[in-house]
């Protein structure tokens, strides 16, 4: 069956799949400056969507919860109103009520009324180079595959860069869309903290029965790269095909290739 991904703007997208509604890292405040303990980020485009239009979702997936470019004042706000919320073992502690916490390869399962089941799969991210974990903190991916045989699963990588984790999820599993966190985020070195171009090609490499919708690459001063560059690169290296951008707020059908 095909699946239906709205950008909301940053990492946040509406992705809608054999009738259930899953939301990634929600980021609904204005453009601005948003101070964090060592960085201050700057937003430059507000969400293509506002909380209050996205209407009922089934789960929330939460990649990380410390850094603000992935859950801001209005999206711990959405949190308290969603049905589920998975995310890391360390967030679900800080941020309590009903939020799961998932290690990675630990699975959650959403059910309809009619049966037809969503099992998430939390997988390995790694926010930046080998080393960076005690700066970074906890970050996980997700993985969706439905219990319809004709559903592709879904891969949304969260802020990873390039691994052998992103790697090993591409052995496990055999995605027909693939969401990359890209843009190639800069902010406290010479480093880059999601995928950049030659990161998402390797994704594409991994995944290669994958469509490959990049989320994560405009909306914020400290991405370096963005869509434009994947398109180039894309084209360039033959891949373009497969590549597949979104318009924010235009809710896009997406099939794998």
């Amino acid at each position: 069956m095909p699946i239906s991904i709205t950008l909301i703007g940053g990492p946040t997208a509406l992705v809608e799949i054999d009738g259930f509604r899953l939301l990634t890292d929600p980021t609904f405040d204005a453009p601005g400056a948003y101070q964090l303990p060592h960085v201050t980020l700057e937003k430059t485009i507000g969400p293509a969507l506002k909380a209050n239009a996205i209407g009922p979702i089934d789960a929330v997936l939460l990649s990380h919860d410390q850094h603000s470019d992935n859950l801001d004042n209005s999206g711990r706000e959405f949190l308290k109103h969603a049905k589920r919320v998975l995310t890391t073992e360390a967030g679900a502690k800080r941020l309590g009520g009903h939020v799961e916490g998932l290690a990675p390869w630990a699975t959650s399962h959403l059910k309809d009324r009619d049966g037809n089941t969503l099992t998430i799969t939390a997988t390995p991210a790694r926010h930046g180079p080998a080393g960076i974990e005690p700066l970074s903190g906890d970050v996980i991916g997700f993985v969706v595959s439905s219990s319809r045989t004709d559903t592709s699963d879904v891969y949304v990588s969260g802020d990873t860069t390039w691994f052998d984790g992103v790697a090993e999820v591409a052995r496990r599993f055999k995605c027909g869309v693939v969401l990359p966190f890209a843009g190639a985020a800069q902010t406290r070195g010479p480093f880059h903290l999601t995928m950049d171009t030659n990161d998402t090609i390797e994704t594409a490499r991994a995944f290669p029965h994958a469509m490959i919708v990049p989320l994560h690459t405009e909306g914020w001063a400290h991405f370096r790269q963005n869509s434009e560059d994947l398109r180039k690169t894309f084209d360039v290296l033959g891949f373009g095909t497969r590549l597949r951008l979104l318009v924010p707020g235009v809710p896009t059908v997406v099939e794998a290739p």
